[in-house]
């Protein structure tokens, strides 16, 4: 009986893994790259928004690496000084959350080459228009690369 059960969790062990990081298109090998559109506040005011651009490198047919950058609507990176106001920090709460909005663009990225889709990759909590720039950029990458 033991033996049965034995066999029983490996073949599910063996059927999730099969489904990490495996994709359901095969993507042309290349580089791709795509913007997302630009988000501006409720308020109609532009800080804190911009939009993101997504670079895809596909290798063998699937997602090798991902690169997310966000920008400012006036085209600067959103980087360090994301979040400061005249070279410095006047507001430390604001500039923490900006910063963890940075750090989350290279875990977007992460996901989505574990994950194989932008459907894998999950939105973290304070980066959610981050998460919104990165899944539309990520599908118009990506859609330049599936095979026809």
């Amino acid at each position: 009986m033991k033996k049965h059960y034995a066999v029983i969790g490996m073949a599910a062990a063996l059927a999730l893994l099969a489904g990490c990081g495996s994709a359901d298109v095969v993507y042309k090998d290349g580089t791709y790259e795509a913007r997302s559109a630009e988000y501006i506040n409720d308020d109609g005011s532009e800080e804190g928004n911009g939009y993101g651009i997504v670079t895809v490198t596909i290798k063998d047919g699937a997602i090798a690496d991902c690169t997310f950058r966000t920008y400012e609507l006036d085209g600067t990176e959103k980087g360090k000084d994301y979040g400061m106001k005249s070279g410095s920090i006047a507001n430390k709460d604001f500039y923490n959350k900006a910063q963890k909005a940075v750090g989350a663009c290279e875990r977007y990225a992460e996901q989505l080459v574990f994950a194989g889709k932008p459907d894998g990759v999950d939105a973290i909590s304070g980066a959610t228009i981050n998460y919104q720039q990165f899944v539309e950029a990520a599908e118009a990458a990506l859609s330049q690369a599936e095979q026809k």
